[in-house]
């Protein structure tokens, strides 16, 4: 569904995501119409705004949305490797080829399915569709993952998330040879206008800053380290694609004759964060995949000979 409004007088200062919920999406909830605009589905003017951007006379919003259709939630057993779990929230290892929640455009069980079996209580900040859900993984990337089970975990995991404040670090395997040891890619990201299953780095989009170090160095890749400074979608494979070191396995961002068939090898190896109730600082690691664990080998083995 693609639309597009012209803002006159009676809706000048209003906030962007009431305005829209108000005049066109009364029957989606709230945060439905922020999560369109953070996902850069929504435009004014052509640009990109924040959900509580104000409304100007004569602004040009377009929309860009997908049909919603009815999400079936039922609980599935998925036995989800639950890495640490307490009344305020609980630690994921999620496996590769897991989408994190519900959409209308995928009908296959996810990982808020699987938390539904599993879990008791899940937040209910992000709605039905998404329950306790606070960051997201790639469905082919596997890792670490907080899942919030209140909404006062949820709303302090959030907030010290959009501050940076909780660390993320990766492990990837990438195309390629390094010259450099480490090093910082600070390039925006934004839905790819011509593609948009694809983001791309693109002047004007959201600020995405990602480190790197280099683990070990083989033929024809590289192992690096990966720490997010920002979480943009697909940021890592964004911006490895965007240096010409795109991350193996990866066909959206990388080489369509890919290695191996288990997605892109890239794993949320490690996560820091700030107990909300606890007040301390708790640390999480998870192992790569075997199929992972198993490439590398190869590639030592095939280097060392």
């Amino acid at each position: 569904m693609s639309v597009s409004i012209k803002v006159n007088h009676d809706s000048i200062g209003l906030r962007l995501d009431i305005f829209l919920h108000d005049h066109y999406y009364k029957n989606q909830s709230r945060s439905y119409v922020q999560h369109l605009i953070k996902e850069d589905n929504v435009l004014v003017n052509g640009e990109h705004v924040k959900t509580g951007y104000l409304l100007k006379l004569d602004d040009e919003i377009s929309i860009e949305a997908i049909e919603i259709k009815p999400l079936n939630l039922e609980a599935v057993d998925l036995k989800l490797d639950i890495v640490y779990e307490d009344q305020d929230l609980l630690v994921i290892n999620k496996p590769q080829g897991l989408v994190v929640h519900p959409a209308s455009s995928y009908h296959e069980p996810t990982l808020v399915n699987g938390l539904l079996f599993q879990v008791d209580e899940l937040s209910s900040i992000n709605g039905v569709a998404r329950p306790g859900i606070v960051h997201r993984i790639d469905k082919d990337t596997s890792g670490l993952l907080i899942v919030a089970k209140t909404d006062l975990a949820h709303q302090a995991l959030s907030k010290d998330l959009s501050e940076h404040k909780i660390k993320r670090e990766y492990i990837a395997l990438v195309y390629g040879k390094f010259i450099e040891n480490e090093g910082t890619i600070d390039a925006p990201i934004a839905r790819n206008p011509k593609n948009r299953l694809k983001m791309s780095v693109i002047s004007g989009g959201k600020s995405a800053k990602t480190h790197f170090k280099v683990v070990d160095r083989f033929n024809h890749y590289t192992l690096l380290i990966c720490q997010l400074e920002t979480g943009r979608t697909h940021q890592i494979r964004v911006h490895m694609a965007y240096i010409k070191h795109p991350v193996v396995g990866d066909a959206l961002y990388g080489p369509k004759d890919v290695v191996g068939s288990t997605g892109q090898f890239l794993h949320a190896q490690k996560i820091t964060f700030f107990h909300p109730t606890k007040k301390e600082y708790m640390t999480f690691t998870a192992d790569i995949p075997k199929e992972f664990k198993k490439l590398l080998n190869k590639l030592i083995q095939d280097s060392a000979s």
